[in-house]
């Protein structure tokens, strides 16, 4: 199924999601990767809020290549998601809701998106600057030392992305493997 979603990621709108459906994304995305995400998590653990608010939130896996004159960002293409796995469940403990990024998830990671109604968006690989077109602002809010993996918050327009993993634990991954061994059998 395609469809048209507006963020934030509440959760009924999460719960409306299911693994194989394409979807164009417009809204706020923040960006965050392993780095960025151990000093969140490091902070909650020493009680600080994080520097934006995560409620209903949808990060971004990236590390943007750096703006050419004229852009708004450079070349933004995924990450692999499994370097976030250690971080996930935390961040979706204090209302992170979706996560876009590329490759499998661990089962630690699953479960926390069906406790907490998470949704894994994956972009594709090698298509960086594509993407880039969708992304119409950004902004650094935090951690400006780590470059490339600093916090931003970007303003994304029909952000096209595909749901592998929707809060019932529907692993797109699983589910397109499976229909690919059946319909080679026959």
């Amino acid at each position: 199924m395609e469809r048209h979603i507006q963020l934030p990621l509440t959760e009924e709108l999460a719960r409306s999601l299911k693994a194989g459906d394409s979807v164009y994304v417009t809204g706020t995305v923040y960006t965050s990767r392993d780095a960025g995400h151990k000093r969140m998590c490091e902070a909650l653990e020493r009680g600080e809020k994080l520097p934006f608010d995560p409620t209903d939130a949808t990060i971004y896996y990236v590390g943007p290549t750096p703006a050419k004159p004229g852009q708004v960002i450079g070349s933004a293409g995924p990450t692999t998601s499994g370097r976030m796995d250690a971080y996930a469940p935390t961040m979706m403990s204090v209302g992170a809701r979706g996560m876009i990024g590329k490759g499998a998830r661990l089962p630690e990671v699953v479960e926390a998106m069906k406790k907490y109604s998470g949704v894994y968006f994956g972009a594709i690989g090698g298509a960086g600057a594509l993407l880039a077109k969708s992304i119409k602002k950004c902004e650094l809010i935090a951690y400006e030392d780590l470059g490339a993996e600093a916090l931003r918050k970007l303003y994304v327009e029909d952000m096209p992305l595909v749901v592998i993993i929707d809060c019932q634990g529907n692993n797109l991954y699983e589910t397109g493997r499976a229909a690919y061994l059946k319909a080679a059998e026959l």
